[in-house]
């Protein structure tokens, strides 16, 4: 036994230190949004017609509301976002407030057409919970900022088969009040990543294999068109809006709230192990593996779908050079014997990686968001990109070897971490729940893998060379994919970068059927070009990437 000190203590010495640099980037100093002084503080000429027209306290202005400005520019995820500045923050209580400061808003828009007064600058925004790295996803620099926190509501029906969302809302707030009632719903997997954005995008959950994506899952959305109109979406109300609304993102109005099918839970099984990078290719094994035997093709009847889909992070950790594999499992329910493994997990490859340290237990579904959680920083510098390939062993072996590469050399980012998550998106689960747009299941009926990148780094500086970086890796793996025969069109729009074109990998069926409902809903283009963020419908002759 005295022989295997050494290597325990050197083991232990090295999670210390990891969880020490982790510790440091959940925990940054704090960082105060610029309100550049350079940035002259001029009235927006909207700002004082939405003061007139909605009540006192809904609308900051800029150039009178400085240290609410930066309250509010505070809880943007990502540094990028808070450092943009807009002009006007408008911060409706009800969905009449949203509607007038849409009317509002469309006037503009309309004066601007009929001007020929178009410009690049940003008319308007719509923040749910801020969490997408993008510059401009949520913000309107210069202009007008709706920002939903007020919409934060959670109401369970009385029948408990639904429950009304807010779109203000996170899913850490969800979770908390579904958790006392021993309910679930198909939600995010970290606490503080909002409801409106996520879902509107696919939104990909612990619950996915068994019940589908959230936007397959949502019975009704409450919408405020480009009109001022509010309507109710339903199957059978508006059921083309409700259906182009199923992965379609900002493109037909503005969500106030979500009507969403909730089922009894109890705590799950959830956490993390925590290993050096060298069980990166043992663990990618074990995640092809275990798709196999998710897939209905293979397994048949053995399917266990209250396995989640693994999720297998590769990181640098570029201020001490290290490799770390941190992986993700969950199982949603509480499985018979609480202190082992699931029966699906224990039988996988992930079983018996070499570990630092595993956190997987039975807890609460809010424990585990919160888990997930910490391993997200706020206000440092963040960015994003993905791809799809099928679950083939080499592609996905051959897209690691493409990210450690790439980052081998990366010393002159500072205080940055490079990850590359690996997890499964099978065909099988987006087709369970209501009809959705994204496509996957009428396209293939081979499992995929959704490769993402997540970026974090410090000085803005550096920005351009991280986007560079990202989206070479990307391409290096879409050209090994696509000479293995293993690509795939799909792109997850909660994962894509500015320059991705996530719509396109729907399929041109449901491209155009959502440009059509976009004409039919907003003809004169106002969340086309009046508001950023999201990713918009686009020409035609756009192209996946």
């Amino acid at each position: 036994m005295g022989a295997l000190l050494p290597s325990v203590a050197i083991a232990t010495a090295v999670v210390v230190l990891v969880f020490r640099f982790l510790g440091r980037l959940s925990s940054p100093p704090e960082l105060k949004p610029a309100l550049q002084d350079s940035t002259p503080p001029i009235p927006h000429p909207l700002g004082e017609r939405l003061v007139k027209a909605l009540p006192q306290g809904s609308v900051l202005l800029l150039h009178r509301d400085g240290e609410l400005f930066r309250q509010s520019l505070s809880t943007y995820f990502a540094r990028q976002e808070r450092d943009v500045i807009q002009a006007v923050i408008v911060q409706p209580r009800t969905t009449q407030e949203v509607s007038t400061a849409i009317q509002i808003l469309k006037g503009e828009h309309q004066r601007r057409q009929s001007s020929g007064a178009m410009s690049d600058d940003v008319l308007f925004a719509v923040r749910g919970g801020g969490q997408s790295p993008l510059t401009g996803a949520a913000s309107a620099k210069g202009g007008v900022l709706i920002d939903l926190t007020h919409f934060r509501e959670v109401m369970v029906a009385e029948d408990r088969e639904s429950v009304v969302i807010g779109a203000g809302s996170r899913w850490g707030d969800v979770s908390r009040i579904l958790d006392e009632l021993n309910l679930g719903v198909v939600g995010g997997r970290s606490a503080d990543v909002g409801v409106g954005g996520f879902t509107l995008g696919g939104g990909i959950s612990f619950f996915t294999p068994r019940y589908g994506l959230a936007c397959s899952n949502v019975i009704a959305y409450e919408v405020v068109l480009a009109s001022g109109e509010i309507v109710t979406a339903t199957a059978s109300s508006h059921p083309e809006l409700w259906r182009a609304l199923k992965g379609g993102s900002n493109n037909f109005g503005v969500v106030t709230r979500f009507t969403v099918r909730c089922f009894l839970s109890s705590p799950i099984w959830s956490g993390y192990i925590y290993a050096p990078g060298s069980q990166c290719s043992k663990a990618l094994l074990a995640l092809h593996d275990s798709v196999k035997r998710m897939d209905p093709k293979s397994s048949g009847a053995e399917v266990d779908s209250y396995a989640a889909g693994a999720i297998v992070c590769d990181v640098y950790l570029q201020p001490i050079g290290m490799r770390l594999l941190a992986l993700q499992l969950a199982y949603t329910k509480t499985p018979e014997s609480p202190k082992k493994w699931p029966a699906f997990w224990q039988r996988s490859g992930f079983s018996a990686l070499w570990r630092y340290w595993s956190t997987h237990r039975v807890q609460s579904v809010t424990s585990a968001v919160e888990e997930v959680n910490r391993g997200c920083w706020p206000s440092k510098r963040s960015s994003f990109g993905t791809t799809t390939i099928k679950n083939d062993l080499a592609t996905i072996m051959a897209a690691r070897n493409v990210f450690r590469e790439a980052t081998a050399s990366l010393r002159k980012v500072e205080g940055s971490m490079w990850t590359m998550v690996v997890q499964p998106l099978l065909p099988s689960w987006t087709a369970k729940g209501d009809p959705n747009v994204i496509g996957v299941h009428e396209s293939t009926d081979e499992p995929l893998i959704v490769v993402n990148l997540s970026i974090d780094w410090d000085g803005a500086h550096n920005d351009e060379y991280v986007y560079s970086v990202v989206r070479g890796i990307l391409d290096k793996v879409n050209a090994i994919a696509e000479a293995n025969g293993t690509s795939h069109s799909y792109r997850y729009l909660n994962y894509c970068e500015k320059w991705q074109c996530p719509l396109v990998g729907y399929g041109e069926q449901n491209l155009e059927f959502l440009r059509k409902i976009g004409q039919q809903y907003d003809p004169d283009g106002l969340f086309q070009t009046g508001c950023t963020g999201g990713f918009k419908l686009g020409p035609s002759s756009a192209s996946v990437d």
